[in-house]
């Protein structure tokens, strides 16, 4: 898994008093994208309930067609489009692309990266299938192409599948039926949903995967969530280990030893406004915290991993070191 490093914004002072961990390397670029097929995509089952009505073959001009709104696929390599465009350059287009009539232009269903392909060449005409298709089909073939192609990340994939739910007033079981997978396969990319835009981020760019992902959603704090990945990303920890960093931390959050000094019988009032102190504060500096609490006295211990997450905490605090 690539790992990623920000450099350390300490001070003079605190560098010199604290030394740096192990250094690791930076997160490489990403890899350059695979040679554009030049043979068609070989045809795959499409569910009845996708399959719109064709019309037939035509050349349309480029400039009349629009992208599809509910496209799953949000960003689309520079690199990947000119090889793309190349291919098409010296090849020819071996498949149409696929579009619908919407009054006066055509909207694209699939073959975006082909359209733009031909936009970067600047042709005047396309290769297309026109067919009569509703929204909701058109959506649904657009998630479908994508998917057979695993041309989407899993984000994109969990957004595609509530975009269908939502704007077309679908269930998950008849969303799976429309794009041809199993319930489960839809409920489970769904539950990605739930994580912060951060993470969400991590696993977009495959800084981690799914499996990380579904083990941060054990955690019900997103403060400590959005810890556990930045940890796993800088130590490059497997799902298996990141999954035992998990189990810890809801051990140490359930132990009553954890927020009240050894041997006090605490009320149950008291441990529940420590426990929501706990929370806040854990929420506020991003960071795991846990407060040992008496009458007379206690402490405040604030988690940090590394001199640039400590960094972090001070600015918050306010601390110039």
């Amino acid at each position: 898994m690539s790992t990623s490093k920000t450099p350390s914004r300490l001070g003079r002072g605190l560098g010199a008093l604290i030394a740096s961990g192990a250094a690791k390397k930076p997160e490489t670029a990403a890899a350059k994208a695979p040679a554009a097929p030049v043979a068609p995509v070989p045809p795959a089952t499409v569910p009845a309930a996708a399959l719109p009505k064709p019309e037939g073959y035509a050349e349309i001009p480029v400039s009349s067609i629009e992208p599809n709104p509910h496209q799953p696929r949000k960003a689309i390599e520079p690199a990947a489009l000119a090889e793309l465009a190349e291919s098409i350059r010296a090849e020819g287009l071996l498949q149409p692309i696929v579009v619908r009539k919407v009054g006066e232009k055509f909207q694209l269903i699939a073959g975006e990266r082909r359209w733009r392909a031909f936009q970067h060449l600047k042709a005047k005409t396309i290769p297309a299938r026109v067919v009569a298709a509703n929204d909701a089909t058109s959506a649904a073939i657009a998630m479908i192409e994508n998917l057979q192609r695993e041309d989407l990340n899993p984000m994109e994939e969990a957004f595609g599948y509530a975009s269908l739910i939502r704007d077309f007033n679908l269930t998950q079981e008849s969303a799976a039926e429309r794009v041809g997978k199993p319930r489960a396969s839809v409920a489970n990319a769904l539950r990605l949903l739930q994580l912060d835009a951060e993470i969400q981020g991590y696993i977009s760019k495959k800084m981690l995967s799914v499996g990380h992902a579904k083990v941060l959603l054990g955690l019900e704090i997103p403060a400590e969530r959005q810890l556990l990945a930045r940890r796993a990303i800088e130590e490059g920890s497997s799902v298996r280990v990141l999954e035992q960093l998990v189990q810890r931390r809801r051990a140490a959050a359930a132990a009553p030893s954890a927020s009240t000094p050894e041997g006090r019988v605490v009320p149950a009032a008291e441990s529940a406004t420590v426990a929501t102190i706990e929370k806040k504060l854990t929420s506020h500096f991003n960071a795991r915290v846990s407060l040992k609490h008496s009458p007379k006295k206690g402490k405040i211990v604030i988690e940090y991993q590394g001199n640039t997450d400590l960094q972090r905490i001070l600015d918050r605090l306010g601390v110039n070191v």
